[in-house]
């Protein structure tokens, strides 16, 4: 696999909490030399960012991060906010609770609003695994498969782990022909991040790839 073949799956990414806009501009430049698949940074900054870039790069954000247990509403404003201001992807986090509560309606019906609030734009579903047991990861593989999402996501990042291997290779068997998958969190080398790939991630989520392939 090529290196532009893997910088064009990648969400070139900056969440952290401490971030200023000169740290965002450099990834938004990086991520644009490099033609990754997006830049994903805090809704904060994602008016400036689309400003700054135009239409050179696809500006992606966060939306209920990264807990997701917030009210629904709370989520659908979040990201018309982040659409009005020009974000061309949105990273959604569910509810965990929702889910260990069975609530399954519940969490297919929050999705599809956020989808409709999206307003056309891709978005993704962050289910972050390492919270989940199998089950639930299956469960959760059904219910986005079934809503109107573009992609299910493995993790945040800020929890106890990140993507694996095993739920990658767990999702790709359990989730329907036109749903993608992007893994995200602790993608550290060159060769995890072609595994991900092989093993069927459409997209990575990751901050450190571009610095490895140089």
């Amino acid at each position: 696999m090529t290196k532009e073949e893997i910088l064009s799956r990648v969400d070139h990414t900056l969440l952290k909490q401490g971030s200023t806009w000169q740290q965002i501009k450099v990834i938004l430049d990086e991520a644009m030399e490099a033609h990754t698949a997006s830049a994903c940074i805090p809704p904060y900054f994602v008016k400036k960012a689309k400003e700054y870039v135009g239409d050179r790069l696809p500006i992606c954000t966060v939306i209920g991060f990264p807990n997701g247990n917030m009210t629904t509403a709370t989520k659908v404003y979040e990201t018309k906010d982040a659409v009005a201001n020009g974000a061309d992807e949105i990273d959604m986090v569910i509810n965990i609770g929702m889910l260990k509560e069975a609530d399954y309606d519940g969490l297919l019906n929050e999705i599809n609003e956020i989808k409709a609030a999206c307003d056309g734009k891709l978005l993704k579903v962050i289910i972050e695994t390492c919270l989940l047991t199998d089950d639930e990861k299956i469960e959760m593989c059904k219910i986005v498969t079934k809503s109107d999402a573009d992609f299910i996501k493995t993790s945040t990042g800020f929890s106890e782990g990140g993507a694996t291997f095993a739920d990658i290779k767990l999702m790709k068997e359990n989730v329907g022909a036109d749903l993608k998958i992007k893994a995200a969190g602790g993608i550290s080398s060159v060769a995890d991040a072609e595994k991900f790939i092989e093993l069927g991630a459409d997209r990575l989520g990751t901050s450190r790839l571009i610095a490895l392939l140089k």
